[in-house]
């Protein structure tokens, strides 16, 4: 009887692990989600919520169904009609991918040279790399401001030196959102390769020495095939949140600087058409499932 009872017992608590990370996805994802895709589904209308028809719960089954039957997708084709939109999404993605693979050459030395520095050093390299985490975000990407500007430190620095004769342009542009991009990416990048680089077995590089392997050959038929995994896992990480966004671009580009971060602001706020942003967020999370679901595939096969 008492094997019993503390079988039901663990029964209960696994289910109890089990569910609560689910129920902190339903709570903060699903439920956020699904109220946004109803915005996107409906009108815009000038009353407090800017759209209609709201939802009243308490109304009763029969008028409930009538609200939804109100329903319809001219957000969505709206949003196919204006070049606008999917300007701006192909814009956010292209800009990504480019900051992504910067991020990717810059940061895979610095995660392979803290793997392979003495061990002694290695715990404050990732200090170092983690740092910037302790600062704001937000001012992180100001101090930026203060670089780049005409009268900024860089083009102070380049005139003294004699490389520039005259100030460079380069804020606001879509250069200095790149710049700010992998200055604010690259930890994502860097420690997901650094715990890959730093678990590879050394032996195997010694054996490919051992066998006449030169050190370049080594590299691209040992060390890389087994970082990818954590190749992987940091292309993912600033790819995905590089798409969506809001801060750099708006502060360090241009107005030809077009990201769908910036538009999605635009309509929520200046605009105050919530219908319409409503589903460009939605359409941005589809874009988004893809490389989302392609992260989990690459984590599933690294840990088998």
């Amino acid at each position: 009887m008492a094997l019993t009872d503390r079988s039901s017992r663990h029964s209960r608590l696994r289910w109890l692990v089990v569910a609560i990370p689910y129920l902190w996805l339903i709570v903060l994802f699903l439920a956020p989600f699904l109220i946004v895709v109803k915005i996107s589904l409906s009108t815009t209308a000038i009353a407090m919520p800017p759209y209609t028809p709201a939802l009243d719960l308490t109304a009763g089954i029969g008028a409930l169904w009538e609200q939804i039957k109100e329903f319809s997708f001219d957000n969505y084709v709206f949003l196919t009609e204006d070049a606008l939109y999917w300007e701006s999404y192909l814009s956010s993605v292209k800009i990504a991918a480019i900051s992504t693979f910067l991020i990717l050459l810059i940061g895979y030395p610095i995660a392979y040279g803290m793997a392979r520095a003495k061990k002694e050093w290695r715990t404050t390299l990732l200090m170092l790399v983690i740092l910037p985490f302790w600062t704001s975000f937000l001012i992180r990407v100001y101090a930026w401001i203060g670089i780049l500007k005409p009268e900024g430190l860089l083009n102070q620095l380049l005139l003294s030196l004699g490389v520039i004769s005259e100030p460079l342009n380069i804020l606001p542009s879509t250069l200095a959102v790149y710049i700010g991009i992998v200055y604010s990416y690259l930890p994502f990048m860097i420690l997901p390769l650094y715990a890959t680089l730093e678990k590879l077995d050394e032996t195997l590089l010694e054996a490919a020495a051992d066998l006449g392997c030169p050190p370049i050959q080594a590299f691209w038929k040992i060390t890389f095939p087994l970082s990818l995994p954590g190749v992987v896992a940091g292309c993912f990480l600033v790819f995905i949140p590089a798409v969506g966004e809001f801060v750099i671009p708006d502060l360090l580009g241009g107005s030809d600087t077009l990201m769908i971060g910036k538009t999605l602001w635009a309509e929520f706020f200046s605009n105050r058409d919530w219908p319409v942003s409503s589903a460009v967020a939605v359409v941005l999370l589809a874009i988004l499932v893809v490389p989302i679901m392609l992260f989990q595939n690459a984590q599933k096969k690294a840990s088998e």
